[in-house]
């Protein structure tokens, strides 16, 4: 393949049908399952269905079959199939759900409002993930345009990842004949630590999320009556928290949740650490004052990939400001999202984490830890054929002008864990373009559209190379 030639391509169809077709596609609040539960009746997933679906049939790809896979009660799955040269089969991953809008948006900006400035498109979901189909699709039609063999490609946009996947595995079984079993998987929705270079993720952290209540009365009483006698719900769920957190350093105390972190992960890591210094944590918007949580840069890239994490993502029982008086809240109830390690189990740390929260409760006092059932274990990518490797280098050198670079991300997505199962002797991409700032579910979520083009055709080549490779 003429990469060149190909990435002028590419660039002209982001240019002229990829970005006006993602302005479309951020004006509608397709929210995930777990955010829209009546997304079914509300018809916003079904309207970005649509637009990606006409959009797809407007490239006129050759030997190509486009259908919208439904099973009853599930989000909808599109699937395009592309006939290739050779007989092996190509996973190309992306999904089209997206999460709430957040609060907090700059001056100008809105999740439901496209805007291009300085080079990025603002926006909810364009970057997680609305531009994958967008990017799979162009990048066959790349190698199409240049008579280029490729192996038959499965392009799989999903609805359901930013809920946990849980419809996706029924897919996978429904259409387990179509998919094949891939010898390549491509996902898009991953990150990358900066925009000058081709970054694979080599690993994924996996998640258990769940609510910890802790009651003390049917009713809140006046603390001046009460306070000293019953005792303080916040307290004791304090309490609680110190048994799987060290609250002076973050350390995670369950063993469960916990590894040895590989030799080779360890030196990825201060590779990274040297591309990026302090832009391994410079980007995030601390508030005055505020420090890392270390002061070297490698350590900190493994507490974002290989190490737990707690957070507090949300709670109930806790009066706004404006409406709270001097009460003794009969409960205090939060919700925890706890990040593992790639080679965790969550089975066995959800089982944990409940066991060790309701063992013994303090005061006798009512403590319940349900699990949610958004939670999966991690994924870590097998080592990287010669082939695929010389493909990645070739790529980041020629569209990025530097190597590449390999690193952990922290997110989770279930369906690499998924097919990583499945499929054990698959090669894996794994990449993205979340970098710095770009800040994927939060405010002013922004696809940085130099750094996608060039990755569009990087997918290009990595497709050509694959169907030359001796596999």
């Amino acid at each position: 393949m003429n990469l060149e030639a190909a990435a002028h391509f590419v660039a002209a169809r982001w240019r002229d049908s990829v970005v006006p077709a993602l302005c479309d596609y951020i004006r509608i609040p397709n929210q995930s399952p777990a955010f829209d539960p009546d997304w079914a009746e509300h018809g916003h997933m079904e309207r970005a269905i649509e637009l990606v679906l006409a959009w797809v049939r407007a490239q006129e790809l050759r030997d190509t079959s486009i259908e919208v896979v439904r099973l009853p009660n599930r989000t909808p799955v599109i699937l395009v199939e592309v006939a290739g040269q050779r007989p092996e089969t190509v996973l190309l991953y992306g999904h089209l759900d997206k999460q709430p809008p957040f609060a907090g948006w700059a001056e100008g900006l809105d999740p439901w409002t496209p805007v291009l400035r300085d080079g990025r498109l603002y926006g909810r979901g364009a970057a997680d993930d609305g531009y994958a189909a967008f990017a799979a699709i162009t990048a066959i039609k790349a190698l199409q345009e240049q008579g280029v063999a490729h192996a038959r490609c499965v392009v799989l946009i999903e609805a359901c990842e930013e809920s946990g996947s849980y419809d996706l595995p029924h897919y996978l079984r429904a259409a387990a004949d179509r998919i094949g079993k891939p010898s390549l998987v491509i996902g898009l929705d991953s990150g990358c630590g900066d925009y000058q270079r081709l970054w694979v993720t080599s690993s994924l952290r996996g998640l258990v999320n769940g609510d910890l209540q802790v009651a003390v009365l049917r009713d809140g009483v006046h603390s001046g009556n009460g306070g000293g006698i019953v005792p303080s719900s916040f307290r004791i769920l304090r309490h609680l928290l110190d048994r799987i957190e060290d609250a002076a350093t973050g350390a995670i105390r369950l063993p469960e949740a916990n590894v040895a972190i590989p030799g080779d992960i360890i030196a990825q890591a201060q590779a990274a650490a040297r591309v990026l210094g302090e832009r391994t944590h410079s980007e995030y918007p601390y508030a005055a004052g505020t420090r890392p949580m270390a002061k070297d840069p490698a350590e900190l890239v493994l507490n974002r990939t290989w190490r737990p994490q707690l957070e507090v993502i949300g709670a109930a029982g806790l009066p706004e400001l404006g409406h709270c008086g001097n009460v003794l809240r009969p409960s205090t109830t939060v919700r925890l999202s706890l990040r593992l390690p790639p080679t965790a189990d969550a089975g066995a740390a959800s089982m944990a984490l409940k066991r060790t929260l309701e063992a013994d409760p303090p005061y006798g006092a009512q403590v319940k830890f349900t699990v949610d059932s958004f939670g999966s274990s991690g994924w870590k990518s097998p080592a990287l054929a010669p082939w695929l490797e010389q493909a990645i280098a070739e790529s980041s050198q020629a569209l990025f002008g530097n190597e590449p670079c390999a690193m952990g991300e922290g997110g989770t997505i279930p369906f690499m864990t998924m097919l990583g199962e499945m499929f054990p002797q698959a090669q894996f991409l794994i990449t993205g373009v979340l970098g710095p700032q770009s800040n994927a579910h939060g405010p002013n979520e922004f696809l940085e559209l130099k750094t996608a083009e060039r990755l569009t055709a990087a997918v290009a080549n990595v497709l050509a190379r694959h169907a030359s490779a001796p596999l």
